[in-house]
Parts: C-alpha cells; structure tokens; sequence
C-alpha cells in the first residue's frame, strides 16, 4: 500500500498480461450483469465419473456440521460429534468432517466428544447471529469461548455500522477479535444477505482480510438470504485480488442453503476456475451445512454401489 498526496490509500498489484494498476482500497465496483454470466456459464458443468468422486470426497472433506438452534443440549451435541467421528465406519476411507460448529455454551463438550478424531471444534460469536452487543462482550465472548477449546471462531461484523459507512468501526472491531482469538482461526461472517449490494460485498470482504481475518464467510444461516453464486463468485474474486497484493491466502466459507451435493460441486468447480488447486483444500474452504453431509454420503453410494440408500439410512444429526 501507498498513501497519495490525495489522503487515500492505494494499493498495487500486477494483473492480466503484466499491467499494473491502482484502485481505491475498498472502492470497487463489481459488473453484475458479468457476474451473473460467469455463474451461468460455471454453473452448466457437468462433472461425472471419477472426477464426481472425487469432488464429493473432498466436500466431506470441507464440511463444517453445523447445529446452532436454540434447542441444542448437550446430548445433540454428542450425536452430531459422534456422526462425525464415524462417518467413515461402513465406507472406510472415506475423509472425515473438517470441524463441529456450536454455540460458545456447547464448545466444551464438543471439544470432549471429538478427542483423537482431527476433527475442529468452532464456535459462533460476538452475538451471534445480530452481533448487536458491545465490543467489551464479544471480547470475553470469544476469549471464553478459545478457553473452552475452540480451534475456529466464527464472530459476525456490525452490518449496522458497516451500513452507516462506519469502516473505521468494523476494522477496529476485526481487529480485536483477532487479537483475542490468540491461534485460533478467525472466521468473519458478512451476512451478504444484509449488505444489499454486491459493491457491498466485495467492500466487506476487502474490509475483512485486510482487517485480520483467516476466512471470509457468507451469512450466519439464520436470515432467508444465504449463500447465492453471485455473492461467492464476488468473495472469491475479493481473495484473489487480495492474494496478488499481498500473497497472503484467505479461506473462503459460503454457508446456508447448501444442502446438495451438485451445488457444492459447482461451487468447488468456481473456486478452481477463480482461486486455483490451491484452494481445494479444508484449510483453505469449507461449507457451512449439516444437511449436506447426508446427501454427500447419498451420492457417494450411489458411485460405489448403483444404486440410492433411503434418507433414512443416514442420521439427521
């Protein structure tokens, strides 16, 4: 970055066949109807065969299952742990989950129930879902929740004071949660569905890495808006922008309303077309779901054996 005799700050990269450019830091404007073009056109893939294996195992691979509801105990918890942990048992070698997501209240007996499993535990917070508390709360929030054994913190920005064109704010707020999560992962929730636009989104996501964050994600799931293809093609174009400024490597995590394997797929097949092999990986993308999983196993079957198994066969939790 530069500062300009004009205040602002810029930022430089080389793009395309070498040329270098500057833009206003968190001032870009993204081309919807381009957009929505690149979406259709990804989104008329087929992959099949080995390459349809392959892609659902490395889905499961990146699933963060998922039980945020206000009746969660300690005993659901438990069970979703333990489909995790054994997931594997009737087809061995298939990959494990990549982590448990939980409230902060639930973190220790995830952290307990998934011992010598490699799987993560996570947890939500700085107010979860609204993130409509002070800052000194979702500090202690998320030190409690790292102290309870949280690999993985998933805290929300202020979309209020976003909103309100107070950058500055939501920066800072980054920050300090990055600051109190100490080795643990920071995952910062956009909620797209709040920002209204997708300049919006890509000002968000900027605003995020630049603010400390590991992962950029979607939406927490409790709004009708979730993850929509023109929000993660945004965000992913966000990463690798700031990739060739800074050649650091952010993760990437759309959650809410991914519950099939074929749009997972998809999304894995615009994340290589617009990120690369890299980011094929759990370490650097995951998906927020729990109802994913089943369908992933569902197909996964379906490859080995011909034929479909009942929903039933596999645990709702």
């Amino acid at each position: 970055f530069f500062q300009a005799e004009d205040g602002i700050r810029y930022s430089v990269a080389s793009r395309g066949l070498g040329d270098v450019y500057k833009r206003q830091v968190y001032n870009t404007t993204i081309d919807q109807v381009g957009c929505k073009e690149r979406v259709d056109r990804i989104f008329t893939r087929s992959i099949k065969k080995e390459s349809k294996v392959w892609a659902l195992n490395t889905i499961l691979s990146m699933i963060d299952l998922t039980t945020l509801e206000g009746r969660d105990s300690s005993g659901k918890v438990k069970q979703l742990c333990y489909k995790a942990a054994h997931l594997h048992d009737k087809h061995p070698g298939l990959p494990k989950v990549a982590a448990i997501c939980v409230y902060p209240s639930m973190v220790a007996i995830a952290k307990k129930s998934l011992e010598r499993t490699n799987i993560k535990t996570a947890s939500v917070a700085t107010g979860f879902p609204s993130g409509m508390t002070n800052l000194n709360s979702k500090i202690e929030e998320v030190k409690f929740v790292v102290e309870e054994g949280a690999e993985e913190v998933d805290m929300v920005i202020s979309r209020g004071h976003f909103l309100s064109g107070e950058l500055n704010y939501v920066s800072d707020e980054i920050a300090k949660v990055k600051t109190a999560c100490g080795r643990a992962k920071l995952k910062v929730i956009l909620e797209t569905g709040e920002l209204c636009t997708l300049d919006n989104v890509r000002k968000a996501s900027e605003l995020a890495m630049h603010s400390g964050a590991d992962f950029i994600k979607t939406s927490t799931g409790k709004i009708s808006e979730s993850a929509t293809p023109v929000v993660v093609l945004t965000m992913l174009e966000a990463i690798r922008d700031y990739f060739d400024i800074t050649g650091k490597k952010i993760g990437m995590k759309p959650a809410g309303g991914i519950g099939k394997s074929k749009l997972a797929i998809q999304y894995l097949v615009m994340v290589r077309e617009t990120l690369g092999n890299d980011w094929l990986t759990p370490d650097l993308f995951r998906f927020g779901a729990s109802s994913l999983a089943n369908d992933v196993l569902m197909q996964i079957v379906k490859q080995d054996q011909g034929n479909y198994q009942s929903s039933n066969y596999f645990s709702l939790d």
